[in-house]
């Protein structure tokens, strides 16, 4: 039995508060709004909640004018609350502000055309534009649609992640700050909450505790760059979605984890995203005025991205069990730390083959 199992699976996902907001009482909402924005004959049609988001929802409709109809996405807190977290997410109102300073540096991302703080019926949103794309991975991997597509990704995501990189601290308004060190220290006191040693993860904390690299001056990071969290046309890069891990810190963590083998969805010869090489993304990423990267500078950060998400997975797990979050979604995902020790297996043998 985990002694602190439970604690630590109702900190990362809190009690169920009361919801706010019916589907009818959200698209009255939405086209009281909408009369404002649009105009006074504005109406909401095919309000539909989307599946998927794990910590937020969304929900796509459509504005209906004289003019035409306008396809948007509202980004809503569970039940219009947002609850305190012990996580690193921040609130919606702040990454609507992130957004709107994305777009000012020329990252793809979906104009934000309302944020509301408090609303009686909608609670925590905002709403922007819907953007025509694809984020499911195994799609964009697979499918001859997005041939063309996976030839430019690389490239355009190092070039996006330049831009989110660019954007200085100093015009943010206050985010977590959270580097190599203090999330090895973070992960490393969760994992061993759960009194399960596991000798693959206890390798993975010494090599990284041994091998940590000088720091990079901080930057703004997305925070979960990854096939998932992009929208992907048939001409590429369309937009970057979900920003709510973002925060201060090293710009590798971004295109490490855009690495990690777990969001390659079975193309692991590709170690960018199972779609591009590597020195592709740093190339543009440099020429877009991020740094000059090697690979090798990624190894480190690709290794504590594998770990990180491994000892997600095992909270995901506890979740599961303990009852806090008791969806088949959480067991599925807890079952993927195997697949997360294998991948630092490979890591490692590959680091150590390299020296």
């Amino acid at each position: 039995m985990l002694s602190q199992g439970k604690s630590l699976a109702g900190s990362f996902f809190p009690a169920i508060v009361a919801k706010m907001g019916s589907n009818e009482q959200i698209a009255t909402a939405l086209e009281t709004w909408a009369g404002a924005k649009f105009g006074a004959d504005s109406k909401v049609d095919a309000l539909t909640r989307l599946s998927g988001g794990a910590s937020q929802e969304t929900w796509a409709f459509d504005v209906v004018t004289d003019k035409g109809k306008t396809p948007l996405i509202l980004r809503r807190a569970p039940g219009g609350v947002e609850a305190a977290r012990s996580s690193e997410a921040i609130g919606l109102a702040m990454e609507a502000t992130l957004l709107t300073h994305a777009s000012k540096a020329g990252v793809p991302v979906p104009p934000v055309l309302g944020v509301f703080e408090n609303d009686p019926d909608l609670g925590q949103c905002f709403v922007m534009d819907r953007i025509r794309g694809e984020t499911l991975g195994r799609k964009i991997l697979r499918d001859d649609e997005y041939a063309a597509a996976r030839n430019v990704l690389a490239r355009q995501c190092g070039e996006a992640l330049a831009g989110i990189h660019s954007i200085s601290p100093d015009t943010l308004p206050d985010l977590p700050v959270s580097n190599g060190i203090n999330q090895l220290e973070k992960y490393e006191a969760i994992y061993r909450a759960f009194k399960l040693p596991r000798p693959v993860f206890e390798l993975a904390f010494s090599w990284l505790k041994a091998n940590a690299p000088e720091p990079l001056p901080v930057v703004l990071v997305h925070g979960d760059f990854r096939l998932g969290n992009l929208m992907v046309s048939e001409k590429g890069l369309a937009s970057v979605l979900d920003w709510e891990l973002a925060h201060i810190g090293d710009p590798r963590e971004d295109i490490a984890w855009l690495c990690v083998n777990s969001w390659r969805f079975g193309n692991v010869e590709k170690r960018v995203g199972g779609f591009g090489d590597l020195p592709d993304l740093l190339d543009a990423y440099a020429t877009a005025g991020g740094a000059t990267l090697q690979p090798r500078d990624i190894d480190w950060w690709e290794i504590m991205g594998s770990l990180k998400w491994g000892i997600m997975c095992m909270i995901m797990y506890e979740a599961y069990r303990s009852g806090a979050d008791p969806s088949v979604e959480r067991a599925a995902i807890g079952r993927r730390v195997s697949e997360t020790e294998i991948d630092l297996v490979n890591l490692l043998e590959g680091i150590r083959n390299d020296a």
